[in-house]
């Protein structure tokens, strides 16, 4: 099988390039950049911007499957460039494959295109439409993609959508080192009452997940057309785990705590400042963070383990392990 992995150079994309290489499928990832460390691997490169106008006919040349993870992710900045990367750049790649005669597309989703900001606690695909309104551009446009994406499912061209949620690991350039950062700099402050529970999905998993959508997946298939949300499996209690994670890699807890609801009209006070001043970077606060800090969210998996067989490839211990010692700090 030869794959094209969009977005191949980062962090999900590279996971999933080195899945397949590592049981002898060929890969190409398409990028913006260059990554000649996916290269050494045995990766075939092309630099492209898929929301651009560049022929997409030489990157799906002999191509079998597509992943499309590149996305433009965060939780501020201007809509329409949310836009144009990820749905514009997802309608252009549809299209070139559907003129290519691909056969199979798995796209990277989220399950953020379906939070409303209340808790979601062991909810299944079906408990959770796309809301009538979004906190933020990012969401908003993962959903209006991936609607894209499963309307596309046909007789000849089988799409699916994982919606892995929180991804963590080694090579994490979001989420962990955000929360370090933050931490030592004293901006981090526990949002709601610390109850929340949240399902996490560590790398190897997140890359796995996708290996095993597209090798179940073919037109007509239990899992084409559909989407699904992707985990560990059990959920976490999030500041509980958080405050664990700090001990491991050598930081003291938080301990400053902040109620949800002021946590959310401060976001909505520092977005429209941010707005009003066309402030650079994002906020430290914003109203989607803050729900997404307080609320619980995980998600029954019963149909990903039904529909293609999906099945964390690493526990909990062995991840955290892994990731203590790429993470320690030194104080």
């Amino acid at each position: 099988m030869k794959a094209l992995i969009t977005g191949g150079g980062g962090f999900l994309g590279r996971a999933i390039t080195q899945q397949l290489l590592a049981r002898g499928d060929a890969a190409r990832i398409l990028a913006r950049g260059a990554y000649p460390e996916v290269e050494a691997l045995g990766a075939e490169a092309i630099r492209l911007d898929l929301s651009g106008d560049a022929d997409l006919r030489p990157a799906l040349e002999g191509i079998d499957v597509v992943f499309h993870a590149a996305s433009k992710t965060g939780v501020w900045g201007r809509a329409a460039e949310f836009m144009r990367s990820n749905v514009d750049g997802t309608e252009r790649l549809l299209a070139a494959c559907r003129e290519a005669g691909i056969g199979r597309f798995i796209y990277t989703g989220s399950p953020s295109a379906t939070f409303d900001g209340r808790d979601a606690r062991g909810a299944t695909e079906a408990d959770c439409p796309y809301p009538q309104h979004f906190k933020a551009p990012y969401p908003e446009s993962k959903a209006q993609a991936e609607r894209l994406v499963l309307a596309a499912n046909g007789p000849s061209f089988a799409t699916t959508a994982l919606r892995p949620h929180l991804i963590w690991g080694p090579g994490d350039p979001h989420i962990l080192p955000r929360l370090i950062d933050r931490h030592r700099k004293g901006r981090l402050m526990q949002i709601g009452d610390g109850d929340n529970q949240v399902g996490l999905t560590y790398i190897d998993n997140a890359a796995a997940a996708h290996l095993q959508a597209a090798d179940a997946l073919a037109p007509g298939s239990a899992n084409a057309g559909k989407a699904y949300f992707i985990t560990d499996g059990e959920p976490v209690a999030l500041w509980p785990w958080i405050n664990a994670f700090f001990e491991g890699v050598g930081l003291p807890p938080v301990k400053r705590q902040l109620s949800r609801r002021k946590a959310e009209l401060l976001g909505g006070a520092l977005e429209l400042a941010w707005w009003l001043l066309r402030r650079a970077g994002e906020p430290p606060m914003t109203r989607f963070v803050a729900a997404e800090l307080a609320a619980s969210h995980w998600y029954n998996l019963s149909a990903a383990r039904a529909d293609f067989g999906y099945a964390p490839v690493i526990e909990p211990e062995e991840a955290l392990r892994r990731t203590y010692a790429a993470f320690k700090v030194d104080i």
